[in-house]
C-alpha cells in the first residue's frame, strides 16, 4: 500500500512518501524541503529539523510515530556536519533509538545538505 503524506513536501521524482507492507512502512527520503512551498532552508540545522518534521509527517499519515522507526539512514552533503546532525536527530529520537547509518552523498537532490529515511514497524 502506497502512503502520501498531505503535510509532507512533494516528491521530487516518480515515487511516494512511503509504502506499507507486511506491518514494515518504508519511507523514501525526506529532504528538509519546507512542506509549504517546497523550498529548502539555509544551512544544515534548518534543514535537518525540516528533514525529521517531514519525516514525522509520513510517519503520522501511516498512523506511526517516531517511537516506531527501527531504522534510519542519514545522507549528508559534507561528513562535517555529523555532530551537528546528530544534536537535531536526538531530539527526535528518544529512548531505545533505532539502528542507524550514515553516509556523505556527493551530492543531494535540490542542492540539500541532508536527506532522511526511515524504516518502521507496526506494534
Amino acid at each position: 500500500m502506497t502512503i502520501n503524506a498531505p503535510e509532507a513536501p512533494a516528491a521530487v521524482g516518480p515515487y511516494v512518501h512511503a509504502v506499507k507492507a507486511n506491518g514494515f512502512v518504508f519511507t523514501s527520503g525526506q529532504l528538509g524541503l519546507n512542506p509549504e512551498d517546497g523550498t529548502l532552508p539555509e544551512g544544515i540545522v534548518a534543514q535537518t529539523e525540516q528533514s525529521l518534521k517531514n519525516i514525522g509527517a509520513v510517519l503520522k499519515a501511516a498512523g506511526l510515530g517516531y517511537e516506531d522507526v527501527i531504522k534510519t539512514t542519514i545522507f549528508v552533503a559534507d561528513m562535517n556536519d555529523f555532530a551537528t546532525v546528530n544534536e537535531i536527530y536526538s531530539k527526535y529520537f528518544t529512548g531505545e533509538t533505532p539502528a542507524r547509518s550514515c553516509v556523505q552523498a556527493a551530492k543531494l537532490p535540490k542542492g540539500g545538505l541532508v536527506e532522511i529515511e526511515a524504516i518502521a514497524v507496526e506494534k
